[in-house]
């Protein structure tokens, strides 16, 4: 099966899926994935390091003024056009598309040719492209089941994130001997995304400096590059049971040791804790488009599997509270990382990958 992918901008948008296109060759020996993007995304440098081929359209974010808005229609239509021609050379069986503005393009081509396009929602609030595009799709498949209500019916499908597929194969004693932990201690995880974030940092930097992490319990903290020199300044005697890194290439690694994460709830993030049963303190950004962290927050948080703090109540006193109270009750952590566990879907991208046979040519 020929399948040509759409999305980028964000991790969120491209970690998905890679993960879908590895389990499509890993499946299909005789099967062929192509990428499109924008050559200013992330996809640029994640998609070909990753070890695909990516070809590259005309793209931009939708923005609000006059003179913004007439750049973005330039660049759609020029995208569209762009995608038409890629669709009629590598003449796919099934198109996906992830998320995020670039997909938008090769969605309408798709669907103007006349191909089956199956687009995936990562959040729990869907983006505006996938919005846009689902009425005129084949499939809709959705990490979230609560999403189904805000999509048209008929035509969703709940798959779950490809992401988590790739998560589940770890062992924790050997992670333990990776960072020089002692794997009879409790170890908490804290990363803010690939890139950091501001308020984590501040407030987890606080926590330590003031010397509130318990005594028997090891830290992985992951601070984002372009914090982690203020934050190694801040934190220059830290015991060995704390791991300070700017950034780690593999996070399934540090999640699979993992007794409790401190992190954001970007849906990538959330597919991994959820397939491997972690247990969360989740700090939404409400710096991004509708909030939508938020909401996927809310999920686990209703669900029991996280404890959702948003960033306005965030701070070391509150961190504190937080982890005393859920590392000292063994049987709390235990609670939340069978429902955590419970909510995740290890065999994600097979899920996904079904869908695209149904609809292939």
């Amino acid at each position: 099966m020929k399948i040509l992918i759409g999305g980028g901008g964000t991790g969120g948008h491209i970690y998905p899926a890679l993960a879908l296109a590895r389990y499509a060759c890993n499946t299909d020996e005789q099967g062929d994935v192509l990428f499109v993007g924008s050559a200013n995304g992330l996809e640029s440098k994640i998609v070909p390091s990753a070890g695909f081929i990516l070809r590259t359209i005309p793209a931009s974010g939708f923005k609000r003024s006059f003179k913004g808005l007439g750049r973005t229609l330039k660049d759609l239509l020029g995208g569209i056009k762009e995608a038409q021609k890629i669709i009629k050379e590598f003449r796919p069986n099934v198109i996906l598309g992830t998320g995020g503005y670039v997909a938008a393009p090769l969605v309408i081509a798709g669907v103007l040719k006349r191909y089956p396009v199956v687009i995936h929602e990562q959040n729990a609030l869907p983006g505006m492209t996938n919005r846009w595009m689902a009425p005129f799709v084949k499939k809709i498949c959705l990490s979230f089941a609560e999403t189904a209500k805000t999509m048209p019916g008929g035509k969703t499908v709940f798959t779950g994130n490809p992401r988590a597929s790739e998560v589940t194969y770890i062992d924790r004693t050997e992670v333990s001997i990776r960072f020089n932990l002692d794997p009879a201690l409790q170890t908490i995880l804290v990363y803010g995304g690939s890139r950091g974030a501001l308020k984590l940092n501040k407030v987890v930097a606080d926590y330590l400096h003031e010397g509130l992490l318990p005594e028997k319990i090891n830290m992985i903290y992951i601070t984002g590059d372009i914090y982690h020199d203020e934050v190694n300044k801040k934190l220059y005697n830290l015991p060995d049971r704390v791991k300070l890194y700017p950034y780690l290439e593999d996070m399934p690694l540090a999640l699979a040791i993992a007794d409790l994460a401190v992190t954001r709830s970007g849906a990538t993030t959330l597919a991994e804790i959820t397939a491997l049963g972690v247990p969360a303190i989740l700090v939404p950004s409400p710096n991004v488009i509708n909030n939508h962290q938020y909401y996927n927050a809310k999920i686990l948080a209703d669900r029991g599997a996280a404890i959702l703090i948003e960033e306005k109540d965030f701070d070391h006193i509150r961190l504190a509270a937080e982890i005393d109270r859920l590392t000292l009750s063994q049987g709390e952590l235990q609670k939340m990382a069978v429902k955590s566990r419970n909510m995740g879907l290890p065999d994600a991208a097979k899920n996904v990958y079904r869908v695209l046979q149904e609809v292939a040519l």
